[in-house]
């Protein structure tokens, strides 16, 4: 069965963006870039992937991606209407209207979404892009999480999961560190 892995940076108090969406704060080093572009290229938007000159190398974890309207709606400033190409691209959103066939918008549940997307009998992982309102409504579904820890406070922002009280525990399998200070830990469901 495919699983849902939530692949997400995070800065030391718990923000994944700043409060407009902001990114940009986060120390990126030369041998954590190159570490993600071998390891997870597909989770480089398609302009970015066409920049660093991975244009055309495949998908390694994941062929789907799952995300929110407010990780979706940056793309627009690009400006783009399906910002992973290469990925099959769900956006949740109730309001949401875009005409694109690379990108489908769903206006239902989302656990209904994630647990079709799982019972698929091939493919790579999903990509839960984001935010977090979504990462916590599908906290149920999450069975993996792959955490880029950066060494920087942002003081406000997006939290990793904004939602209801709702802990759960999560089992630390691998940590990698970078000469930018970050750490990308993987974390199984327990």
């Amino acid at each position: 069965m495919r699983k849902l892995v939530y692949y997400i940076a995070v800065s030391l108090d718990g923000y994944i963006a700043g409060p407009n969406a902001e990114f940009d704060f986060y120390p990126l080093s030369d041998d954590m870039a190159a570490w993600i572009n071998a390891r997870y290229p597909e989770t480089l938007p398609t302009h970015v992937r066409r920049l660093v000159g991975l244009d055309g190398v495949p998908n390694k974890a994941f062929d789907t991606l799952v995300m929110g309207r407010g990780t979706y709606e940056p793309a627009l400033d690009v400006p783009t209407t399906s910002p992973y190409a290469h990925l099959r691209q769900y956006v949740l959103s109730s309001t949401l209207r875009i005409d694109d066939p690379t990108v489908t918008v769903e206006t239902g549940d989302a656990i209904e979404l994630v647990r079709r997307l799982k019972a698929e009998d091939t493919g790579l992982d999903i990509y839960l892009c984001g935010g977090g309102k979504l990462a916590a409504a599908l906290l149920p579904e999450i069975d993996e999480i792959i955490l880029k820890g950066y060494p920087v406070v942002a003081g406000a922002g997006i939290p990793m999961f904004s939602g209801e009280f709702r802990p759960t525990l999560f089992t630390p399998t691998r940590r990698e560190s970078f000469g930018n200070g970050a750490q990308v830990t993987w974390l199984t469901r327990a």
